[in-house]
Protein backbone atom coordinates (compact mmCIF):
# COMPACT_ATOMS: atom_id res chain seq x y z
CA UNK A 1 0.00 0.00 0.00
CA UNK A 2 1.36 3.42 -0.95
CA UNK A 3 0.08 5.17 2.17
CA UNK A 4 2.99 3.91 4.22
CA UNK A 5 6.27 3.53 2.43
CA UNK A 6 9.97 4.11 2.82
CA UNK A 7 11.31 6.83 0.58
CA UNK A 8 14.08 6.11 -1.85
CA UNK A 9 16.57 8.78 -2.81
CA UNK A 10 16.39 9.60 -6.49
CA UNK A 11 19.59 10.11 -8.42
CA UNK A 12 18.65 13.75 -9.03
CA UNK A 13 18.84 14.40 -5.28
CA UNK A 14 22.30 12.93 -4.85
CA UNK A 15 25.72 14.49 -5.21
CA UNK A 16 27.97 11.58 -4.41
CA UNK A 17 31.19 11.75 -2.51
CA UNK A 18 30.52 14.45 0.09
CA UNK A 19 30.10 13.77 3.78
CA UNK A 20 27.08 16.10 3.85
CA UNK A 21 25.51 14.22 0.96
CA UNK A 22 26.05 10.84 2.60
CA UNK A 23 24.34 12.15 5.74
CA UNK A 24 21.46 13.42 3.61
CA UNK A 25 21.12 10.06 1.89
CA UNK A 26 21.14 8.23 5.23
CA UNK A 27 18.52 10.63 6.59
CA UNK A 28 16.24 10.25 3.58
CA UNK A 29 16.55 6.45 3.74
CA UNK A 30 15.11 6.59 7.25
CA UNK A 31 12.13 8.74 6.26
CA UNK A 32 8.73 7.07 6.22
CA UNK A 33 5.85 9.06 4.74
CA UNK A 34 2.48 7.82 5.91
CA UNK A 35 -1.07 8.97 6.44
CA UNK A 36 -1.79 11.13 9.47
CA UNK A 37 -3.08 9.28 12.53
CA UNK A 38 -5.00 10.99 15.32
CA UNK A 39 -2.20 10.13 17.77
CA UNK A 40 0.09 12.31 15.62
CA UNK A 41 -1.81 15.49 16.51
CA UNK A 42 0.41 16.76 19.38
CA UNK A 43 3.61 16.18 17.38
CA UNK A 44 2.13 17.77 14.25
CA UNK A 45 0.97 20.87 16.12
CA UNK A 46 4.34 21.18 17.85
CA UNK A 47 6.08 20.94 14.46
CA UNK A 48 3.79 23.59 12.96
CA UNK A 49 4.62 25.94 15.83
CA UNK A 50 8.36 25.35 15.43
CA UNK A 51 8.02 26.01 11.68
CA UNK A 52 6.01 29.18 12.39
CA UNK A 53 3.00 27.97 10.42
CA UNK A 54 0.53 28.72 13.18
CA UNK A 55 -0.86 32.24 12.98
CA UNK A 56 -3.53 33.83 15.20
CA UNK A 57 -6.32 33.33 12.67
CA UNK A 58 -5.61 29.58 12.33
CA UNK A 59 -6.41 27.10 15.09
CA UNK A 60 -4.27 24.03 14.31
CA UNK A 61 -6.57 21.63 16.19
CA UNK A 62 -9.55 22.93 14.24
CA UNK A 63 -7.63 22.73 10.95
CA UNK A 64 -6.74 19.09 11.63
CA UNK A 65 -10.32 18.27 12.66
CA UNK A 66 -11.67 19.84 9.44
CA UNK A 67 -9.10 18.00 7.28
CA UNK A 68 -10.05 14.67 8.81
CA UNK A 69 -13.63 15.25 7.58
CA UNK A 70 -12.58 15.92 3.96
CA UNK A 71 -10.02 13.75 2.13
CA UNK A 72 -8.10 12.65 5.23
CA UNK A 73 -6.10 10.33 2.95
CA UNK A 74 -4.39 13.47 1.60
CA UNK A 75 -2.86 14.41 4.96
CA UNK A 76 0.65 13.00 5.38
CA UNK A 77 3.38 12.96 7.99
CA UNK A 78 7.03 12.18 7.52
CA UNK A 79 8.57 10.17 10.35
CA UNK A 80 12.17 9.38 11.25
CA UNK A 81 12.74 7.14 14.27
CA UNK A 82 9.20 7.70 15.59
CA UNK A 83 9.66 11.48 15.40
CA UNK A 84 7.36 13.53 13.15
CA UNK A 85 9.73 15.62 11.05
CA UNK A 86 7.40 16.75 8.26
CA UNK A 87 3.78 17.26 7.28
CA UNK A 88 1.79 17.89 4.13
CA UNK A 89 -1.91 18.52 3.71
CA UNK A 90 -3.32 18.42 0.23
CA UNK A 91 -6.74 18.51 -1.32
CA UNK A 92 -8.52 18.17 -4.65
CA UNK A 93 -11.77 19.86 -5.60
CA UNK A 94 -12.18 18.18 -8.97
CA UNK A 95 -10.59 21.11 -10.79
CA UNK A 96 -7.35 21.97 -8.96
CA UNK A 97 -5.19 20.40 -6.33
CA UNK A 98 -4.04 22.41 -3.34
CA UNK A 99 -1.08 22.08 -0.98
CA UNK A 100 -1.23 23.25 2.63
CA UNK A 101 0.82 22.94 5.79
CA UNK A 102 4.08 21.72 4.27
CA UNK A 103 6.36 21.69 7.27
CA UNK A 104 9.83 20.26 7.79
CA UNK A 105 11.45 20.27 11.20
CA UNK A 106 14.11 23.02 11.22
CA UNK A 107 16.69 20.38 12.28
CA UNK A 108 15.90 18.39 9.11
CA UNK A 109 15.52 21.14 6.53
CA UNK A 110 17.70 21.31 3.40
CA UNK A 111 17.89 17.49 3.11
CA UNK A 112 15.21 16.92 0.45
CA UNK A 113 12.38 16.04 2.83
CA UNK A 114 10.17 18.91 1.69
CA UNK A 115 10.59 17.85 -1.93
CA UNK A 116 9.63 14.27 -1.06
CA UNK A 117 6.53 15.43 0.80
CA UNK A 118 5.44 17.47 -2.22
CA UNK A 119 6.16 14.52 -4.54
CA UNK A 120 3.98 12.27 -2.36
CA UNK A 121 1.11 14.77 -2.55
CA UNK A 122 1.61 15.16 -6.31
CA UNK A 123 1.47 11.39 -6.80
CA UNK A 124 -1.79 11.07 -4.83
CA UNK A 125 -3.37 14.07 -6.57
CA UNK A 126 -2.37 12.80 -10.00
CA UNK A 127 -4.12 9.49 -9.23
CA UNK A 128 -7.30 11.47 -8.54
CA UNK A 129 -7.09 13.09 -11.98
CA UNK A 130 -5.59 16.38 -10.85
CA UNK A 131 -3.73 18.22 -13.61
CA UNK A 132 -2.60 21.36 -11.76
CA UNK A 133 -1.65 22.18 -8.19
CA UNK A 134 -2.03 25.56 -6.52
CA UNK A 135 -0.63 26.79 -3.24
CA UNK A 136 -0.37 30.04 -1.38
CA UNK A 137 2.73 31.49 0.26
CA UNK A 138 2.92 34.76 2.13
CA UNK A 139 4.80 37.33 0.00
CA UNK A 140 7.17 37.95 2.90
CA UNK A 141 8.26 34.30 3.04
CA UNK A 142 11.09 34.52 0.50
CA UNK A 143 12.78 31.26 1.53
CA UNK A 144 9.62 29.22 0.97
CA UNK A 145 8.96 30.95 -2.35
CA UNK A 146 12.50 30.02 -3.44
CA UNK A 147 11.93 26.40 -2.34
CA UNK A 148 8.78 26.06 -4.42
CA UNK A 149 10.42 27.71 -7.43
CA UNK A 150 13.32 25.28 -7.09
CA UNK A 151 10.97 22.28 -7.33
CA UNK A 152 9.13 23.59 -10.37
CA UNK A 153 6.36 25.88 -9.15
CA UNK A 154 5.94 29.32 -10.64
CA UNK A 155 4.05 32.51 -9.98
CA UNK A 156 0.73 32.32 -11.84
CA UNK A 157 0.42 36.11 -11.60
CA UNK A 158 -2.92 35.93 -9.83
CA UNK A 159 -4.11 37.59 -6.68
CA UNK A 160 -5.10 35.28 -3.84
CA UNK A 161 -8.18 36.52 -2.06
CA UNK A 162 -10.10 35.23 0.92
CA UNK A 163 -13.24 35.83 2.93
CA UNK A 164 -14.06 34.57 6.40
CA UNK A 165 -17.41 32.80 6.62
Amino acid sequence: MLDNYKCRVKNSHQRSGTKENNQMTDLIKQLIIRSFQISDEPGVIDLWHRCKLVVPQNDPKKDIKMKLKVQPELFFVGVISDRIVSTMMSGYDGHRGWLYYLAVDPDYQKHGIGRLMVEKAEMKLRKLGCQKINLQVRNSNKAVIAFYEHIGFGNDDVLGMGKKL
